[in-house]
């Protein structure tokens, strides 16, 4: 994953009118339900999948705090911390709805796929005949495809067709929770066939049917009780609030933050033209400046630039030689909105 996706903590929300399509695949019973996000965001997509007038109970695990947040006017009850930290017990809940970070571990030795990780570590919350509606990347069926052969029915393999889901390459599964007599039934083969079936998929996800919004098959989400999730990673929030006041974040700040550089009074003698360009490009004349109208933030900046010249020799060869330089620009920002830019 890309610096900026793990930034902001890998959260790619599932567009709403995919949300949409999914929810009427589902079929909720007139009794209460539970149904768990591990990876909530917003919640704005999981309150969509899961209606309010159907009578279920959401539950919700998100990582970021500020998230969290928002999740908890629209999800009853929401963690926030590690889903990977989080455990209920098992076959508890009616509906799993998985959109797992799209990423691979981090450390030593570590080389399986987030959302296999994330696959493993819930589907053991859904009851027997629960639903589980897994988002991932289409090429990343193959690696959760023993836990689907094996523990799942019914399953079915939609590619998302929304421009934000055509550019991360997701696929929906939707499937049934078998139970244990349904597992000790299978045979070694019928798992290793669909293993292959999933793997074919991943390799042809492309050539996958879009999920329609008529859907052509409907999942009957059974009854469930209440639900209680168990925190057992470090209070995020806490550790946030206390590690800015530890001695050893003041040591550290030294050596990983830089200090701001500032000039303040009067040049001894008057400043050539030379000396306020090498001050302005260094950036010690940001700032504030003007009246009035005239007022308006200055920021200078040094920018690369390349220089690209095009050749051809007599047996007509093109060479392109391209040529690296720096140059300095100018923003200003005035106080009526205005945005100017000189280079």
């Amino acid at each position: 994953m890309r610096l900026a996706g793990r930034q902001k903590l890998a959260f790619y929300p599932l567009p709403l009118a995919e949300a949409e399509r999914i929810g009427a695949f589902l079929q909720f019973p007139g009794a209460p339900c539970t149904a768990v996000d591990p990876c909530v965001g917003d919640g704005v997509a999981f309150a969509r999948i899961t209606p309010a007038d159907a009578g279920i109970v959401r539950y919700g695990i998100e990582l970021d705090a500020y998230r969290a947040e928002q999740a908890r006017e629209r999800v009853a009850t929401v963690v926030q911390g590690d889903a990977l930290e989080v455990h209920c017990p098992v076959e508890s809940f009616s509906l799993l709805y998985l959109n797992p970070p799209y990423d691979q571990e981090i450390g030593p030795g570590k080389n399986r796929r987030m959302e296999q990780i994330f696959l493993s570590h819930t589907y053991r919350w859904l009851k027997p005949a629960g639903i589980l509606v897994l988002v991932i990347p289409g090429e990343q069926l193959a690696e959760c495809s023993q836990i689907l052969a094996t523990h799942f029915r019914d399953a079915r393999v939609y590619r998302l067709s929304e421009p934000e889901s055509v550019r991360y390459k997701q696929v929906v599964v939707l499937g049934a929770r078998r139970s244990r007599r349904e597992r000790e039934r299978l045979q070694d083969g019928d798992i290793t066939r669909a293993r292959l079936q999933y793997a074919g998929l991943a390799r042809n996800a492309t050539r996958l049917p879009t999920l329609p919004s008529a859907p052509d098959a409907q999942y009957q989400v059974p009854e469930s009780g209440p639900v209680q999730l168990f925190y057992r990673g470090l209070p995020l929030d806490e550790v946030e609030d206390l590690v800015v006041r530890s001695s050893a974040y003041r040591q550290a700040g030294r050596v990983l933050f830089a200090q701001e550089s500032s000039a303040l009074g009067r040049p001894l003698t008057p400043l050539h033209g030379g000396h306020v360009a090498l001050l302005a490009t260094g950036g010690l004349l940001n700032g504030i400046f003007g009246e009035g109208k005239e007022r308006h933030i200055s920021h200078w900046r040094s920018v690369k630039l390349v220089d690209t010249v095009e050749e051809t020799d007599d047996d007509g060869t093109i060479t392109i030689r391209e040529k690296e330089r720096f140059a300095n620009e100018l923003t200003l920002a005035f106080i009526t909105g205005e945005v100017a830019v000189l280079k």
